[in-house]
């Protein structure tokens, strides 16, 4: 998905839905308003304080507290950080949506504490013991990310034809999955839809397919548990150009939409890099193809991939 379409995806307006939709949402909004409530109750309990104490503590009343802690309180996410603060607890731990174990909650805490250089070694260590059960082929499976422009599709059906083997668009794959369009995706099930959708496509590709070129959509790196897997299953590329280069070559393939409101979409796709920047940083291989025809980009990703596959090979 482009950089252009994520800016323009947006939730549908609950003021255009039926009377019973509305009430429809309102029940996994209750339901998750009792677990925040029983997440309160549960850590104020372990704290061992009274909600007179923690009323005093977060300056939120105890009438307040009492149905928060019953899942009756819409509470502002304001007041919730004044309960966090008191609870001494991270806010996080109480807007999430399922319960840590005790022991995932340690290992949080302990990584919080380290530096980002431990922190890479620490990876790099769960990497090698635990890995993924799809690591076996992690070299044979070939993955392009990047934002579009960087050459994903077109480096890659070459790259696959020079190799023999089949070229997979991820886009394509979520289609069959879900049996609809992209935008279809989108407007029926929203954000979250799609990337379960994204999550089941890539787990069947990587289970079918032992050998293949894989273009991956721009942002399935800030889905954490789906860009695990594919960092842990497929050898990942990051093909990368100029902000410059990734809008003309946009427009180049005949999609003008960038150019409706040239300096907001500029604007735009610099903030997506930059804030893309550190995931697509941890892919195997970064190259940039700013400056480079076609057939140069590929002679250098063909022999990056080889280096990277015989370095892989005779590592112990």
């Amino acid at each position: 998905m482009s950089f252009y379409a994520e800016r323009n995806n947006k939730m549908d307006d609950l003021s255009i839905l039926p009377r019973n939709a509305e009430v429809e949402l309102a029940k996994p909004g209750a339901d998750y308003l009792v677990k925040l409530g029983e997440r309160v109750r549960t850590i104020r309990a372990q704290r061992g304080m009274t909600r007179k104490i923690l009323a005093r503590d977060s300056k939120v009343s105890e009438r307040y507290l009492a149905q928060l802690e019953m899942g009756q309180g819409n509470i502002s996410i304001n007041l919730l950080r004044q309960v966090a603060h008191a609870l001494a607890t991270p806010l996080a731990d109480l807007l999430r949506e399922e319960e840590l174990s005790v022991e995932m909650k340690l290992l949080q805490e302990f990584l919080m504490r380290i530096d980002p250089q431990q922190l890479q070694r620490v990876w790099d260590l769960l990497f090698v013991e635990f890995g993924s059960m799809h690591a076996q082929g992690k070299r044979e499976r070939i993955a392009l990310i990047g934002l579009r422009g960087g050459g994903k599709s077109t480096l890659g059906v070459m790259l696959a034809k020079r190799m023999g083997i089949p070229f997979i668009r991820l886009s394509q794959e979520i289609e069959r999955e879900a049996g609809t369009s992209m935008s279809e995706v989108f407007s029926l099930y929203g954000q979250s839809g799609y990337r379960r959708y994204e999550r089941r496509a890539l787990e069947n590709v990587v289970t079918k397919n032992k050998r293949a070129v894989i273009e991956i959509p721009g942002g399935l790196v800030t889905e954490p548990a789906t860009f695990e897997l594919l960092l842990s299953s497929c050898m990942v590329v990051w093909l990368t150009a100029s902000p410059d280069e990734h809008m003309s070559r946009v427009v180049a393939q005949g999609d003008n939409r960038p150019m409706d409101d040239n300096n907001e979409a500029m604007e735009d796709l610099r903030r997506i890099l930059q804030g893309r920047a550190q995931l697509y940083g941890k892919a195997d291989i970064t190259l940039s193809t700013s400056g480079k025809n076609v057939q140069q980009s590929l002679d250098e990703l063909s022999g990056v991939i080889e280096t990277h596959s015989s370095s892989a090979r005779i590592s112990p």
